[in-house]
């Protein structure tokens, strides 16, 4: 009963690391790419992308040393399908969501064409990624890299976007000596939100309180689940384990939707998923050495999953605003809820899964 307890004590506290966290995060990053004349999407799908995507990273080397593997794929294209269908979606109804020209036709083909050379890489020999895959999968990440950083040098010649809309505090039912302390606390932090040092220690502690919360989320949650509940390994690894590992990039992107930042929101799952499928596929593939990262059948399926999510979101942010809109949002949700159905269908039913 005491370890329950104790589970249930980290789970909540996962959770309140996670949403404090992405608000520092959020609040560090785009402030930095204010400081530095970078645009924010920029500074979404580089930064906050792959420091965001530490919890697959660390879900992958963990699980390819230990000798076995069986975690990585399923975990790589579970994460981009919840990124896709249940981030983005919740964060355009909650804002809806401008794609900038360069996203729609440089980044989200990118991302088009990476989730469809995994599968094919995946399905080319023997059902599996050997070593030399995961070097090209690691090679194309580096050119997007280099790509991106070559854009945020001439990015930093244009003007500065405007701030985002500050956080408010809900302060009507607080007296006043609570709102002159709440103001103060406030006032101060927006000050500091103007020096450059203070920005680059809100994002590390930012990353570290929603990576660490994420992983204390992930373990309680899967203690939660098998000890208490007794529900089987394969509904764990398919549900607490992509949707833990992808908390991360759900807060930050809501948290940036909610504060304005769509840049960041967009930015942070576009490079995410590019990050899981080229750096976290590429370093998986080497890391499980001569034996390869196995591609199993529902490896194909989830990649072909993954695939049509990246296509649904480069056909939706092509209307008259050039955005992902409220009712695109609603779309994706209902295609993460089509996907779950049918993967429990097949799991009880056919056992494919």
């Amino acid at each position: 009963m005491g370890k329950i307890i104790l589970e249930i004590f980290l789970l909540v506290l996962g959770f309140a690391l996670l949403v404090k966290g992405a608000d520092f995060f959020v609040d560090g990053a785009s402030g930095i790419a204010k400081k530095l004349k970078i645009s924010t999407f920029i500074i979404g799908v580089t930064v906050v992308a792959v420091g965001t995507s530490a919890p697959e990273l660390a879900v992958t080397v963990m699980d390819a040393l230990s000798g076995s593997g069986e975690l990585i794929v399923g975990n790589i294209l579970g994460s981009n399908i919840i990124n896709i269908f249940l981030i983005l979606g919740v964060s355009a109804i909650i804002c809806k969501l401008p794609v900038e020209k360069t996203t729609r036709f440089i980044d989200l083909p990118f991302l088009i064409l990476s989730s469809a050379l995994f599968v094919i890489l995946g399905c080319f020999a023997g059902n599996g990624f050997l070593w030399w895959e995961g070097i090209i999968l690691l090679a194309l990440y580096a050119a997007f890299m280099v790509y991106n950083v070559v854009l945020a040098k001439k990015q930093s010649k244009v003007m500065l976007e405007e701030a985002p809309a500050a956080v408010t505090f809900d302060c009507a039912a607080a007296s006043a000596t609570e709102q002159n302390f709440l103001q103060k606390i406030k006032s101060g932090y927006e000050n500091l939100l103007n020096k450059i040092w203070f920005l680059i220690i809100i994002t590390v502690v930012g990353l570290a309180m929603v990576v660490g919360g994420a992983q204390l989320v992930v373990t309680s949650a899967r203690f939660i689940a098998t000890e208490v509940f007794k529900i089987p390994e394969e509904i764990v690894a398919l549900t607490v384990v992509a949707f833990g590992t992808s908390l991360p990039e759900l807060v930050t992107s809501v948290s940036a939707a909610r504060k304005g930042d769509v840049g960041i929101a967009t930015g942070n799952i576009i490079g995410s998923n590019i990050a899981n499928l080229l750096l976290i596929g590429g370093v998986g593939a080497l890391c499980t050495g001569a034996s390869g990262l196995a591609f199993s059948t529902e490896g194909l399926v989830s990649g072909l999953v993954s695939l049509f999510a990246a296509l649904l979101l480069f056909g939706s942010c092509w209307g008259k605003s050039k955005s992902v809109t409220r009712i695109a949002g609603v779309i994706l949700l209902a295609c993460l809820v089509a996907y779950y159905v049918f993967v429990f269908l097949n799991l009880f039913i056919f056992h494919i899964y």
